[in-house]
């Protein structure tokens, strides 16, 4: 191996390893651009040209991605997730139902509004409401972290990599949902269990009586426009149209207003995640260009011997290595080639999503829940996660290999 070999691999390997834990040691960075500096270097040392970096960029899957947080802007200021979320947590519920509720919506709502908003929105009111019912929060918390992965995995809108394996698949929403949703059923109803089993003194205490909030910010007219878009994007969905067209087909009439300020919608767009995945297709293409994928292909199965439940345990070990989109771009050749595609594809989804529920650095939805359960006081610690999230995850994924083991 050349020496530029050697600055290209070690480029590929501090940009993968930052993107996994989040940070790089003594810089003050994050996933998006650490993913930035790494293609940057990429391009300039030669291992990808400008040209071909360019073609690597995904359009499809940034246009969807931009459409999904259009939708879900609107439908936060409207307050449709704090009014669902208040109203959940604050029925009046033995522990363990309340539990069961709380997993039940966030699954539910995070198929279809991204798992990453749908947490971002319900912690601090859940966390609220459980400390005032003077519960134990941790089962909470990771309930909700846990469920809200799970949900997103029944469809193709549910997390960013099934964005990519959608698109990249060309496998229709309906095909997807049909498939994947029972795994999601099942998979929801064992992390329940499995916390009732870890957590079954502090979750056996009656709570305390929660008083209702006498006003919760809603915008009427603002929530009818947004769940209106939600209802077409669906429609749009189950009509076979390409998701990223049903994305921003949906989402552009909630930009055409007279109420809110251009402005005001566009600071709330995540631009950071658009930012690292353009930069993180350069990345992972790199991989294939500079010649990197066959040695690391080759430590799996040969695509005509690699069986499913292999290549679920493989994308769990590697979506914990380098976090779950990258390790999709790294499968997504080897997938591609398999004679059993369609499935290989959903077997990816499914793996890879489950997969962020083992530790609490495995997906960004955990590392929600833990942020804003410490800035009100609550520490969601990486091993009192890990004592729930390692069983969960390991059973799920059984559950899943079983399901779609018995799919034609």
């Amino acid at each position: 191996m050349s020496w530029l070999s050697l600055l290209w691999l070690l480029i590929l390997l501090l940009t993968l390893g930052g993107v996994a834990v989040g940070r790089l040691p003594r810089l003050a960075m994050n996933r998006a651009t650490i993913a930035v500096a790494g293609a940057t270097l990429l391009i300039l040392s030669g291992a990808i040209s400008y040209a071909e970096a360019l073609q690597a960029v995904d359009l499809h899957t940034l246009v969807l991605l931009f459409g999904m947080m259009v939708i879900n802007i609107h439908l936060r200021m409207a307050g449709f997730f704090s009014w669902v979320a208040y109203h959940t947590t604050a029925a009046q519920l033995h522990p363990r139902l309340l539990l069961a509720l709380l997993m039940l919506v966030s699954a539910l709502l995070s198929a279809f509004f991204l798992n990453d908003t749908v947490v971002l929105a319900f912690t601090p009111l859940v966390l609220e409401i459980v400390l005032m019912a003077e519960l134990p929060p941790l089962p909470f918390l990771i309930g909700l972290a846990t469920a809200a992965n799970i949900g997103s995995v029944a469809t193709l809108i549910g997390n960013p990599q099934n964005m990519l394996i959608g698109i990249a698949s060309g496998i229709s929403f309906t095909s997807f949902l049909l498939t994947l949703a029972p795994v999601a059923l099942g998979s929801l109803m064992i992390a329940w269990l499995l916390l009732l089993l870890l957590f079954r003194h502090e979750l056996g205490q009656r709570p305390a009586p929660v008083p209702l909030l006498r006003h919760l910010p809603m915008h009427p007219t603002l929530l009818r426009k947004s769940l209106l878009a939600s209802l077409l994007l669906l429609a749009a969905l189950l009509s076979g149209m390409p998701v990223s067209l049903a994305a921003i087909a949906a989402a552009t009439p909630l930009l055409i207003t007279r109420r809110w300020q251009a402005d005001t919608i566009l600071q709330e767009i995540d631009w950071p995640v658009l930012l690292f995945f353009a930069a993180l297709f350069i990345v992972t293409r790199t991989v294939e260009t500079a010649g990197f994928s066959q040695p690391f292909l080759s430590l799996l199965p040969d695509a005509g011997q690699l069986q499913l439940p292999a290549l679920a345990w493989n994308s769990l070990l590697l979506s914990n290595l380098v976090s779950n989109v990258p390790a999709v771009l790294l499968l997504k050749p080897l997938v591609s080639q398999l004679p059993w595609a369609e499935s290989a594809w959903l077997t990816l989804a499914m793996a890879t999503t489950l997969a962020g529920n083992l530790t609490l650095l495995g997906s960004v939805a955990n590392l929600i829940v833990a942020e804003s359960a410490r800035k009100q006081g609550v520490v969601l610690g990486f091993w009192p996660y890990l004592r729930a999230g390692l069983p969960i995850t390991v059973a799920t994924l059984l559950w899943g290999i079983f399901w779609l083991g018995q799919t034609p």
